[in-house]
């Protein structure tokens, strides 16, 4: 006997306004970037321009996946277009390795060939940048646990207004010493940082694209929970995968001892809602002759 349960979780309507916000103060800087860049010969800022060019990009991708996501099933998409919140996660952290690798040769570049900073107007605009990349970030704080793709968003946020807050800090150490190595010495060490966070949104959207298993939930726990209502015998075909950054599915095939099966079912589907949070649950119910008879069973 199958069994299916179906809940669905649609995005709060705050991140459109989110997104749309961050956009028009990511594109408003990025101008700002650009224009200071090429008057005050500053090879840095139009760097930093075109790199926060692609944060907007990205911006525009997790914004558009969470709006397909709220799509409905079609004959051809069963689960709608869920899965795509997953894809631009896993884009928006290869692109943030590329932003990274720009900076990092940059960087490197000038440590080997030092030129001279016009600290003041450096300092001036990477200012501007810290506070409209701050306010981004915070933006999708609360999300940022919840949903990989909302993380995703943040992380590139923060990661552009620490890179800003470097800059400022880089150009006020140039102005006092003319140390012109700082610059880039500080470039790195935050690459680094941000290195470190984004190999773990990387790792994670590859994880949830390749179908395994969430990182918040553990296979043998759901094992254990289902196996403490007593008249579940044994559990087998135990499958639990992402539908989106969100959303959870679960099918198992559940051997009882009992004839009330319909009972069995609700239980377990609210076993698997209240505790771990899987609101789409495909349970096939057999009893312990016919598992007996069941030859291609996984055990």
């Amino acid at each position: 006997m199958d069994s299916h349960s179906h809940h669905h979780h649609h995005h709060p309507t705050e991140y459109n306004r989110a997104f749309l916000i961050g956009i028009i103060l990511n594109v408003a800087f990025v101008l700002i970037e650009a224009v200071y860049g090429l008057v005050g010969h500053s090879s840095a800022l139009l760097a930093d321009a075109g790199h926060n060019a692609g944060d907007v990009l990205s911006l525009v991708f997790a914004w558009a996946a969470l709006s397909l996501a709220k799509r409905k099933p079609t004959d051809k998409k069963t689960y709608g277009f869920k899965k795509s919140t997953i894809l631009v996660s896993l884009l928006n952290a290869t692109l943030l390795f590329g932003a990274i690798s720009i900076i990092a040769w940059d960087a490197i570049d000038k440590f080997r060939n030092p030129v001279e900073v016009q600290a003041d107007i450096v300092m001036i605009v990477a200012g501007i940048g810290v506070v409209i990349n701050t306010i981004t970030a915070l933006l999708f704080l609360g999300g940022q646990k919840h949903d990989l793709n909302i993380r995703g968003a943040f992380l590139h946020m923060a990661a552009d207004a620490a890179v800003s807050l470097g800059v400022v800090i880089a150009g006020l150490i140039i102005l006092k010493t003319n140390i012109l190595w700082i610059d880039p010495a500080i470039s790195l060490f935050i690459i680094s940082v941000i290195l470190w966070s984004n190999w773990k949104l990387f790792s994670e959207s590859l994880n949830l694209a390749l179908d395994g298993v969430p990182k918040d939930l553990k296979l043998e726990k759901i094992n254990q929970r289902i196996l403490e209502i007593k008249e579940v015998k044994s559990i087998h075909d135990l499958h639990v995968w992402a539908l989106s950054t969100t959303d959870s599915a679960l099918t198992a095939h559940i051997v009882v001892t009992t004839e009330h099966t319909d009972a069995m079912i609700h239980e377990i589907q609210e076993i698997l809602e209240k505790d771990f949070e899987i609101h789409h649950s495909t349970l096939q119910i057999e009893t312990q002759s016919a598992h007996l008879h069941c030859h291609s069973c996984e055990k």
